[in-house]
């Protein structure tokens, strides 16, 4: 703690120079703040389309990238800071021209609040960019010149000035001089045409545009510009321009897209013609109404025709196998036992039925009559009749079946000549297909995305949209006149902490025991403080000499030589008073003055003066010899040496020291005096030495040493008059 508390000593004592320094910093900032010129900033905010959400996610742009993308964000900043588009914005405002108001140290842009109008044509660029100079005179003429020129132009309101390669035309701000009551119209001004290079340059410089954030589709557009009506007017101008150019590379590529399409559509539409064409012309020749309609006819006939067929084969292979069987026995037919189930002939059936009953008659007869009779003879012939008949009938029904085997075969053979070729032909009719399919769904898309772009065309409408336009900004950003004024502050209070604490290490002095104890091993006999008041010194001196006779530094008549390394006077202070503390102690104290500055503070009886210059030539023996016999009837001798830094008879005094006090004072000894010290007290071999520290703990402000100092300086200023 007590260590801390010296590192601050300084600090507390250059207190007023902190306190002064920092208000000087205070009062330095507020004139810069006076003088510069202040920034303003304005912001807007622009969202950006989402294709994902809302109407631009729809149905209608999701097939068409032209009208909609997901472009990242970073490529639509890149396009908000291109020069094509501020440029656009620019030409839209009014900031091709800068007027100012010139004063002696700061010179102030007028923007919507000047006074004149100015006009000018330019043959060249050379005009550009250049600041020249305007005097109004009065309400009706004004002086121009150009710039770094002295020679002055007179012009008149309202009339065309000719200047180098253009005309301008100056004519006084009715409205604004009107609205404005106190105005001060004479005055000096300056203004400058600026280039659309110089113009984009100092757009770019206060330009940032940067993302809200990296997912959010939100665009924030800053500018910071001396005229607050400046910045806002551009940013909400350029993202008026952003969305106005969106609407125009949607509505040019809608336009586009739709000529496009209706020339697609054109050539679809021919090429769906042809391909109808082509399939009515090939069913023509090919008589092709449905191929799967007419195939499956077809085969349903082919499969009845065949079903027939074996039906009648069926029939055809019964009634052949029952002619044979009727051929094998047609001797004895009425034996016979045929299968009939093919010949189901009505006729027949009747006819095996007569047969049977004449067979039966015939057996009758026999039982009467011979085979011989005429009877019998009658019914043979019937007989024969009827079997020679139906034995006809089965060739005949057999000729007839296959007759029809025959027709059916070929009708079959001539049915499934149909399918000759059937499969090149649905080959070509699918080919022919396809193709109108494709063509026909072609057109239908084309049609479908003409209709959608004719509508992207018509809605004259952006996805983007300002959320947060910008307003005149009321305070400027730069500078912080709070924070200027701080760091001022601060900064002062730094600066000035840093060269006190440089002044201090630089003045390098005594400053406290702690300095001494760190440089030096002589130990330290007392330290005396800084005393405001005469009546306290008494007190203090007996102190410090019972601390010395308590620390064995009085003795029976001990010679103590009090030195100081600088200066006699640092330490006759301490002479002075230590004999008279002595003296009140009732010790009888001989007082040498090596000086001659003790002559008349002490009685002569007890004084002794070895100032003059004849002593020089003492040497060790003499002065020791002469003080031993004077100081026999006292107790004490005490020496006010010379400076060390004299070295005239100042070492020699404290050779011959019984106890030499050396003192050190901490305002005014210099730090390195202190190891001087040691050096010469190992070098001469000095007895007994011990340093005294005079003002201990003082830590004088600074207002106190410089009123101190004053009071010096006019003092020798009266004592010279």
């Amino acid at each position: 703690m007590n260590e801390n508390i010296r590192l601050l000593k300084p600090l507390f004592r250059g207190f007023p120079i902190v306190v002064l320094t920092m208000l000087l910093s205070v009062l330095a900032a507020k004139k810069y703040l006076n003088y510069v010129t202040p920034m303003y900033e304005s912001t807007t905010m622009l969202k950006l389309a989402d294709v994902h959400e809302g109407v631009p996610g729809a149905n209608l742009f999701k097939d068409l990238d032209v009208f909609a993308s997901a472009n990242k964000i970073s490529t639509e900043i890149e396009v908000l800071k291109s020069s094509m588009l501020i440029e656009k914005a620019i030409s839209e405002l009014p900031f091709e021209l800068e007027i100012y108001r010139k004063g002696d140290m700061l010179s102030v842009e007028l923007f919507n609040n000047s006074p004149v109008h100015i006009e000018g044509t330019f043959d060249s660029e050379k005009a550009l960019d250049k600041r020249y100079s305007l005097q109004i005179s009065s309400k009706n003429d004004y002086y121009f010149s150009y710039p770094d020129s002295k020679t002055k132009i007179k012009g008149t309101f309202g009339k065309p000035l000719k200047i180098e390669n253009g005309k301008i035309l100056i004519s006084l701000n009715e409205d604004f001089i009107n609205s404005k009551k106190d105005l001060k119209i004479i005055d000096n001004y300056e203004f400058e045409f600026l280039s659309k290079q110089k113009l984009l340059a100092k757009i770019n410089k206060n330009l940032d545009i940067v993302p809200v954030d990296k997912d959010v589709p939100v665009i924030r557009i800053n500018l910071k510009s001396n005229v607050p009506e400046k910045a806002a007017l551009f940013v909400n101008k350029l993202a008026e321009m952003y969305i106005k150019d969106y609407i125009e590379n949607k509505y040019r590529a809608a336009n586009t897209t739709v000529s496009f399409l209706n020339n697609e559509i054109d050539g679809a539409n021919k090429k769906l013609s042809e391909s109808e064409e082509n399939i009515q012309s090939y069913r023509d020749k090919r008589n092709i109404i449905n191929v799967r309609q007419e195939t499956e006819t077809d085969l349903r006939k082919i499969s009845q025709l065949k079903i027939q067929q074996t039906n009648i084969k069926m029939n055809l292979d019964a009634i052949k196998d029952l002619n044979k069987y009727i051929a094998s026995g047609k001797d004895d037919y009425m034996s016979l036992a045929p299968n009939f189930e093919a010949f189901t002939d009505l006729l027949s059936t009747e006819m095996v039925k007569n047969m049977k009953k004449l067979q039966a008659d015939k057996k009758d007869l026999l039982l009467t009559y011979t085979p011989e009779n005429e009877k019998v003879k009658i019914i043979d012939a019937k007989l024969k009749d009827l079997i020679d008949y139906q034995i006809e009938s089965v060739k005949n029904t057999e000729k007839n079946l296959q007759v029809k085997y025959n027709e059916l075969s070929n009708d079959i053979e001539e049915s499934e000549k149909v399918f000759i070729g059937l499969p090149e032909k649905e080959k070509i009719l699918n080919i022919l297909n396809r193709d109108f399919n494709l063509y026909e769904k072609n057109y239908n898309f084309l049609n479908e995305k003409r209709i959608e772009a004719e509508i992207a065309k018509s809605a004259k409408i952006a996805f983007h949209k300002i959320i947060s336009p910008a307003e005149v900004s009321k305070s400027p950003v730069s500078p912080i006149r709070g924070i200027i004024i701080v760091v001022a502050a601060f900064l002062g209070l730094l600066g000035s902490i840093t060269l006190i604490y440089i002044v201090h290490y630089a003045k390098a002095k005594v400053n406290d025991a702690f300095t001494i104890e760190k440089n030096s091993t002589i130990p330290i006999a007392f330290s005396t403080p800084f005393i405001k008041k005469n009546e306290n010194i008494k007190n203090n001196f007996l102190k410090e000499a019972i601390q010395m006779e308590l620390k064995g530094l009085l003795q029976k008549q001990s010679i103590i030589v009090v030195s100081s390394y600088d200066k006699s006077n640092h330490h006759l202070f301490h002479s002075k008073n230590l004999i008279n503390a002595f003296i009140t102690q009732g010790r009888k104290v001989l007082a040498i003055d090596a000086t001659g500055e003790l002559e008349n503070l002490i009685p002569k009886n007890d004084y002794v003066n070895y100032a003059d210059s004849k002593f020089l030539s003492y040497t060790k023996t003499s002065f020791f010899n002469e003080i031993q016999t004077k100081i026999e009837s006292y107790d004490l001798c005490l020496i006010h040496n010379q400076s060390i830094k004299e070295d005239q008879l100042g070492l020699l005094f404290m050779n011959l020291a019984t106890q030499n006090l050396i003192v050190l004072d901490s305002r005014k000894t210099a730090e390195k005096n202190i190891i001087k010290i040691e050096l010469l007290k190992d070098e001469y071999q000095l007895p007994n030495t011990w340093f005294v520290l005079n003002k201990a703990g003082y830590n004088p402000n600074v207002l106190v040493e410089i009123k101190k100092l004053w009071k010096k300086y006019f003092t020798k200023q009266v004592t010279k008059k």
